[in-house]
């Protein structure tokens, strides 16, 4: 069953929130985990590397060793990752997808998707039997900047989908991390985001710029 929830806090929202906010969300889970707390969406490659699995996992913890609700897309990659490592460690996780809530992509995430359904959060802004195209992908990471608090990129490469999300966060006026490697990585769009107020995060700093992450999304005393 889905349920359609976002419509009655949408007049709550700031004039660049409506512009960038679905009009409808639809969910399967604890939607609670939209009220309280802090959220972070955690994302990066689909192909991720095995420094990039170690990376995933320990933020992720991090996270849940500091109440905050792990965000992300399930994905194949770091997604997975990041949900997985929050179940793993008994925290909380919300899962947006890019399709209906009834469809898995990739299709070898059904069990994931199904389980964060269960005992998480899912959402999604297409209803069921809307067409899933290319573009519902960046839409989804729009509407997953709009519900956290910050966005952490783990690692990215030139072409990655992951940037759409960085620019989202910061367009919203969230708090965008990067991962020291992806800068490393001479990735000329990570590069341009640090002008306009991204972060970097480094083996000496990330576990403080996690600690003191923001609330940005319930400071004016709404929901989603």
């Amino acid at each position: 069953m889905q349920i359609s929830a976002f419509n009655e806090y949408y007049d709550k929202l700031t004039t660049v929130e409506k512009k960038n906010s679905p009009k409808e969300l639809f969910y399967k889970g604890d939607f609670s985990l939209l009220e309280n707390g802090r959220r972070v969406a955690v994302v990066g490659s689909r192909k991720v590397s095995e420094l990039g699995i170690r990376r995933a996992r320990k933020i992720a913890k991090l996270l849940v060793q500091n109440d905050i609700t792990v965000v992300s897309g399930l994905a194949e990659g770091v997604d997975s990752i990041a949900h997985r490592t929050a179940i793993e460690f008994d925290g909380r996780t919300i899962g947006v997808i890019g399709t209906p809530l009834d469809k898995y992509f990739p299709a070898e995430n059904k069990d994931l998707q199904d389980f964060i359904a269960e005992n998480h959060l899912l959402i999604s802004q297409f209803p069921e039997n809307y067409p899933v195209t290319p573009k519902s992908f960046p839409i989804r990471n729009r509407t997953m900047a709009l519900i956290s608090d910050a966005t952490i990129i783990i690692e990215a490469s030139e072409k990655s989908g992951t940037k759409h999300q960085g620019w989202e966060a910061l367009r919203l006026g969230r708090q965008l991390l990067i991962m020291e490697n992806v800068l490393n990585e001479k990735i000329s769009w990570a590069e341009e985001m640090l002008s306009y107020g991204a972060q970097v995060l480094t083996n000496d700093n990330f576990e403080f710029l996690i600690e003191s992450i923001p609330y940005l999304t319930t400071k004016k005393e709404y929901v989603f």
